[in-house]
């Protein structure tokens, strides 16, 4: 077991853990307020479950510092590391980050290219996986294409089920997390290559004795199976340490904050 060192602050009490809006704030609420109360009972502190209605009020939040605790896509990361200054903690242990396009089972397309002149649903501009990456490489294939932009990633495979877009861009973890009546009626056309994963980031002004504390509970929780059950939950196999330029894959694509629409 890790011993824990340093004092956690006398004047904070309790640490807001804001999630990137992926899904419904109900169930990802339901999703991660276990996992929440079980680390706040190893960490000997409260943290409390945060999001956004929007991912832009979730990019306002980070900008100005809000969140004490967030989980958030690489790209962001990249982001609000330069400024306010948040900075890793961890992140989801062996997990590596994928974008991919979905498209109804039985849709006869097979190729990206055939999307040529379409509009495709995308959860968000600044949404690593499932738009940024897809959009890179629709455009390094020269595929022409309109973007709607529809909240969630669980709207944009609701969406292309219902057939309202032929194509939309997601990520592995959702799409498993996603309710199996819905899931079985896609399919994966095409998956990017491999990224860093979402960080685990805390505000550059949070105490560091209560940063040691999470992130020794958090390395606690991965040895115990009825935590590591919890962990499914939100698709983590457990929690591995992660430091700032574990990103730099990320920063190497050079997406300015004006191509990714996000709010600094």
């Amino acid at each position: 077991m890790l011993a824990l060192t340093g004092t956690v602050s006398a004047q904070q009490t309790s640490y807001t853990f804001g999630v990137v809006p992926q899904e419904s704030p109900s169930q990802m609420a339901a999703n991660w307020t276990p996992v929440l109360m079980a680390l706040s009972e190893q960490a000997g502190v409260r943290i409390t479950f945060a999001t956004a209605p929007d991912v832009p009020t979730f990019e306002r939040r980070l900008a100005a510092g809000e969140y004490d605790f967030a989980y958030m896509n690489p790209y962001h990361f990249v982001v609000y590391n330069a400024r306010p200054g948040y900075h890793a903690l961890a992140r989801a242990k062996g997990e590596r980050l994928r974008g991919l396009v979905v498209v109804r089972k039985d849709s006869p397309l097979r190729d990206l290219k055939q999307l040529a002149g379409t509009t495709l649903a995308f959860p968000t501009p600044a949404a690593f996986g499932a738009s940024l990456l897809v959009q890179a490489e629709l455009r390094r294939q020269g595929v022409p294409f309109k973007a709607a932009f529809v909240k969630s990633h669980n709207s944009v495979y609701r969406d292309v089920v219902q057939g309202l877009y032929p194509a939309g861009g997601g990520v592995p973890r959702t799409l498993d997390l996603l309710d199996r009546r819905l899931s079985r009626e896609l399919r994966v056309l095409w998956t990017s290559p491999l990224f860093t994963t979402h960080a685990i980031a805390t505000r550059p002004q949070l105490d560091p004795a209560v940063r040691e504390r999470v992130l020794a509970a958090m390395m606690r929780m991965n040895g115990d199976p009825a935590q590591l059950k919890l962990l499914a939950g939100i698709g983590f196999d457990g929690f591995e340490p992660a430091q700032d330029k574990d990103w730099d894959d990320v920063r190497r694509l050079a997406i300015s904050p004006a191509d990714a629409r996000i709010q600094e």
